[in-house]
């Protein structure tokens, strides 16, 4: 079965989009989304889009993003994942826009359509992700940092929506990739692959009683109802850098959570990317701590995120050598159970 006869047969009568502009234009036309005398000329892929299928839809008025949400991880067809994500990043950024502090990071929501899991934004333009962070002597900015402060800071202030999303189903996904499978002694991913020796080093972590105890239980926090609206993904993949600066993207992870998880997510890939310590001085001094905030909790859940892309399926471009990688990891393993981490 292929992935459109997979989709089909799922959601009989769903329209599957494809890079097919007469198909797509005819869509588009049935949504209302054409503006009078408005043609679709192009389609094109904007990137590689790890959850969801998206497109560039160009026409010979102006340019849009189109994202459909498969019950698959558009990466990883192999893994199921629920569509009800598009409608929760639908939800989010519609919570946004009137945020004068936000809103200029994020792009405007255009049309949602639940009934095809379809979601159309803004074109933020040709530019790319932070993904070079990963890359050696490429550094953050002091605008980016700024940016990234100010959009965090603003986020974990607003005004919680009574009809947001619990988006539980995609944090049980999530759960499962950040605080269960990496630690499995055999979960089918050959570790040496990704790097020689690799596999090895990541023993110790698997076979650590009390460390995967103290992940358990963060994992319990994770999934439990929280006080702030969450990104939910906050890494330099959902950090696009535009014509007119920074912007934020894909929140389809995004929930009601503990404000510790999306600062820590931030400063556990800027480690991964070697980022100077002034960087994380600099944010977590702009970062506006909300009343309550947890530092044991948020050292914790740096460290899990950097043990789970080291040695889990959701793999970075990294550029970091092995012996590298292996200290990184014992620091992780150190904020994990000691709850405390020096920045």
């Amino acid at each position: 079965m292929d992935l459109k006869q997979r989709f089909q047969h799922a959601y009989p009568g769903a329209f599957f989009m494809k890079n097919e502009v007469r198909a797509v234009a005819s869509y588009l036309q049935g949504q209302g989304w054409l503006n009078q005398n408005e043609e679709l000329v192009s389609l094109e892929k904007p990137g590689a889009g790890n959850m969801n299928f998206v497109l560039r839809a160009i026409t010979n008025q102006r340019s849009f993003i189109l994202k459909q949400a498969r019950p698959w991880v558009e990466k990883f067809p192999q893994i199921d994942a629920p569509v009800e994500r598009v409608a929760v990043e639908a939800k989010f950024f519609q919570s946004l826009e009137k945020i004068e502090a936000i809103n200029q990071f994020a792009p405007s929501c255009l049309g949602f359509d639940a009934a095809n899991f379809i979601l159309v934004t803004e074109d933020l333009g040709k530019g790319a992700d932070y993904s070079f962070l990963y890359q050696k002597d490429n550094l953050l900015t002091e605008t980016d940092i700024d940016g990234l402060t100010q959009y965090l800071s603003a986020l974990h202030q607003v005004a919680i929506p009574s009809d947001f999303p619990s988006n539980l189903a995609m944090r049980k996904l999530n759960h499962e990739h950040i605080f269960n499978f990496p630690y499995l002694e055999e979960n089918g991913l050959n570790l040496d692959e990704v790097q020689e020796g690799l596999k090895a080093a990541a023993i110790p972590y698997k076979t650590d009683a009390a460390l995967k105890a103290k992940i358990k239980a963060c994992g319990a926090i994770y999934l439990a109802q929280g006080n702030h609206l969450l990104h939910g993904d906050f890494y330099p993949g959902s950090w696009l850098k535009g014509t007119d600066g920074l912007k934020v993207i894909d929140p389809e992870f995004g929930f009601v959570g503990p404000a510790e998880f999306d600062l820590s997510i931030l400063f556990a890939h800027l480690l991964m990317a070697e980022q100077p310590s002034e960087v994380h001085k600099a944010i977590y001094k702009k970062y506006q701590q909300p009343a309550g905030f947890n530092e044991a909790l948020f050292s914790q859940f740096v460290g899990i995120e950097i043990l789970r892309r080291l040695i889990g399926i959701a793999q970075l471009p990294l550029s970091l050598d092995l012996s590298t990688k292996k200290k990184l990891m014992e620091q992780a393993a150190q904020w994990i159970i000691e709850e405390k981490m020096a920045i």
